[in-house]
Parts: structure tokens; sequence; C-alpha cells
């Protein structure tokens, strides 16, 4: 794993310095068919560029005489005169430069931007770590990026159906409250986050990993569609045909992580790839959560380990609307704060807060007892028409009755016979009042 630091200043706030000047086009272009070539990485291109002037200086170089082997030399580092690129690379550097044009039409044909550290939507956080991407190959725009709050969430391919549900909550709340939510667009965990940004028609950020053109999976052609759509974006390091691989997966993870302030973990394996992302934030010196589940789930035993192999910079996501207070989240979510325990200093003693998210009771107040008590019932975790005539001790008349209305007015969602609680009753207290 590439060392990781949290650069100079806060996170997001722009440069002291006067910003470099926006890369020319034709270096640009330059620059988005050396990423299409796989092993030349970003320190070797560093070299590159700092023997040869510039990116177009590297084409031209590529294109003349004996030009396999004048790379190697220019590639070689002074530091370890042994360390310099591969003949392959050299060899497959040389072969992109025969096939620039085709390699920048597909970039246009795909409306695909290339967007270069100098340009002013590169997203400022991720300047602050080591060995940010030379260029972001970019689909749709990174203006939410740019948000005062902008937190990921990600987790396992293979989710529960309770961690999907609990991933589209967090995410969607997160969006309510004004935040930029990022993701990897992959199945599962991922997918659900990005979708429910979506529907809240919010922007939100994919990091995929691979080139646009090789998109995976694909069963998430529609939803990258809808990302962009919807004013969000799909981005990649890597040129549009690099193919995604078992490599590419943890260094674009680096991305999801340090283009957040936090990292929220929901469901994981114990040898999930959320993790790398999760330990990714602690070095990036961004806050990570987990969501904590049964001992005896595997799609929890990553999740669980992480939080107690590292208990002293992880944390635990005890309800949505504490992960809402826990990252500054609560005011712009319209909900009151959860303040923590205080000192009285005239008795010496710890005070806790009352102070807490509202009832679903409260939530439906003037509204019908069947109403309340099922609304209270399913924040409670009932799920089935059976759990819900038992818990509230209504008739199940009344239940369905109360179940109609509910989802008329969006504080409940039905699928495949099971219910669950939707809209702002998603947050409620859970506590009687």
């Amino acid at each position: 794993m590439l060392g990781v630091g949290s650069g100079p200043g806060e996170l997001g706030a722009a440069p002291t310095a006067p910003p470099p000047a926006v890369m020319p086009a034709a270096d640009r272009d330059a620059l988005a068919v050396l990423l299409s070539v796989q092993g030349l990485g970003p320190l070797t291109l560093a070299r590159l560029v700092g023997r040869l002037g510039t990116p177009s200086g590297i084409l031209a170089l590529a294109a003349s005489p004996n030009a396999a082997a004048q790379l190697v030399e220019a590639s070689r580092s002074d530091a370890d005169a042994w360390h310099a690129m591969h003949p392959s690379v050299a060899a497959a550097l040389v072969e992109a430069a025969g096939d620039a044009p085709s390699i920048l039409g597909e970039v246009r044909r795909m409306g695909i931007r290339v967007v270069t550290p100098t340009d002013p939507d590169y997203p400022r956080r991720l300047l602050a770590i080591e060995l940010p991407p030379p260029a972001l190959f970019v689909r749709g725009s990174l203006d939410s990026l740019a948000n005062p709050h902008v937190v990921a969430v990600v987790g396992t391919r293979r989710p529960s159906p309770a961690g999907r549900r609990i991933a589209s909550r967090i995410a969607a709340a997160l969006s309510r409250a004004g935040a930029t939510v990022v993701s990897g667009l992959a199945i599962g965990i991922d997918g659900a986050a990005h979708a429910a940004v979506v529907a809240e028609q919010a922007a939100t950020v994919a990091f995929i990993g691979g080139g646009h053109a090789r998109l995976f999976p694909r069963a998430h052609d529609r939803l990258a569609d809808a990302i962009v759509a919807t004013g969000g974006a799909v981005a990649s390091e890597y040129a549009p045909r690099v193919e995604p691989s078992r490599g590419t997966f943890p260094q674009r993870n680096r991305l999801i992580s340090g283009s957040a302030d936090a990292v929220v973990v929901v469901e994981a394996g114990a040898r999930s790839g959320a993790l790398v992302t999760a330990s990714w934030a602690l070095e990036q010196g961004r806050e990570c959560f987990l969501v904590p589940g049964p001992i005896d789930a595997p799609t929890s035993a990553g999740c669980n380990g992480f939080l107690r192999d590292w208990h002293d910079l992880a944390r635990i996501v005890s309800g949505v609307p504490q992960l809402l207070d826990d990252l500054g989240l609560m005011a712009d979510a319209g909900l009151p704060g959860i303040p923590a325990p205080h000192a009285d200093a005239e008795a010496g003693v710890v005070v806790k807060s009352t102070v807490r998210p509202p009832t679903a009771r409260a939530m439906l107040s003037g509204r019908s007892e069947a109403e309340q008590a099922v609304a209270e019932a399913l924040v409670h975790g009932a799920v089935t028409v059976d759990e819900l005539v038992a818990v509230t001790r209504q008739s199940l008349g009344e239940v369905l009755r109360a179940l109609t209305r509910l989802e008329a007015i969006g504080l409940a969602r039905a699928s495949h016979g099971r219910y669950e609680p939707a809209g702002p009753l998603a947050s409620a207290d859970p506590v009687a009042a």
C-alpha cells in the first residue's frame, strides 16, 4: 500500500500559494494517452516529465527512432541506477503514441473530461494525499466534491437485506443533510448507497476501478448514467481501455477515502475490500465509522474485527441520527443535536443530555392510534404484518389500513411482503417518548 500523509493545511481548503496555470490542451491530450499504458506508474511518469519537460515531450520522444531504449534511459532513477522503466512498458508507450488518435477519439466519444491537478474542479481533498492521480477521467461534474461535507459509504458486494437497507438509509440521510456521498459503484452496499442518493435527486460521485470503457460491473451501466444525470460524476484515474483487476481496486479505494472527510463501512467480511478503504481512511487522517453486527454473521466479521483492532481510532455507528450528529450534520438535517455528556462543576458529576431526535409517535401526533402504534413498531424492527399485529395488539384490518396510510405519506415502504420505515421515520428515535 502506498504511504499516505494528511498533507498541509485543512482538508478542502484552498492552497495558500497561487494556483498553477491550467495545463495546455496538447499536454492534457498527451497525458490521456500516457495514462492508457498499463505499468506506467505515477513515479515513473513524474521522472519522465522532469527529464523531458512536458507530457507532449514524452510522446514526441516515443515517436522518434530507437524510442523504447531512450524512454528507458529517461525514466532511470537518480537514486538507483537500476531502477528504470521495464522495456515492455517502454514498448507499450511507443505503441500508445502511435495509437494516440484512436485513444483520444474514444475519450471524446464517451464524453469524458481529463481533469488534472491544475484544474479548478480537481478535488482539493485529493491534493492532500500522497501521490494524487496525475489526472482523472471524468463523466459528469465533480463540483459536489467541493462540498464542505463529503462522506464515503462502502461495504461488501454480498450484503444482507438489512445491510442494504442500512446503507440506503445512511446515504439518503447524509444527502438530505447536505453532504455529498462517494462510493465505488460496486454491486452491494456501494450500489445501494449511490442509488439512495440518486433517488433523492442529489449528487453522488463514484470512483471506479478500471477505465470507463471497461465499466465493472456492467449491470451498473444505468446507475452510472443516473449518477451523471443527477449532477454527480463517475471518475477514474485509469484511461478508458484499462481493464479492472485485483490491483486496480485497492488503489482506487484510496481515492474513495481521500476524496472524503469520513468513511462509513456498513457491512464487510473478514477480507472485504471495504476494509482496505477503512485502512486508507485511517492513514489519510479521515474519520472512520463502522456499523457493528451479529458476531456470527459473516458480513459483519470485518466490521466487528476492525472495531476491535482499531478501537482507539474507529468509531461505532450506533444509529443514523447519532452518525449525523458525530459528523456535525444534525442541524443541516433539521433534527435536534445529541450533545455529548457534560460535567456539572457544582455537583461534580457527568450529566447526560436527554435531547433526542423525535419519536415515531411524536412525528405522527394527531393521527390515529393504530398509525402511531404501527409506526413505532416499524422503528423497533417489526417487519411482517403478523409481527405488527402481535406487537401493536391492533386488529389485522387496522394494521393493514395503518400501513396503507403510512405508505401514502412516505413513512413506510413495502418490499416482498416485508415493511420498513421510510422518509423521516427511518431516522426516528426508537426509544418511546
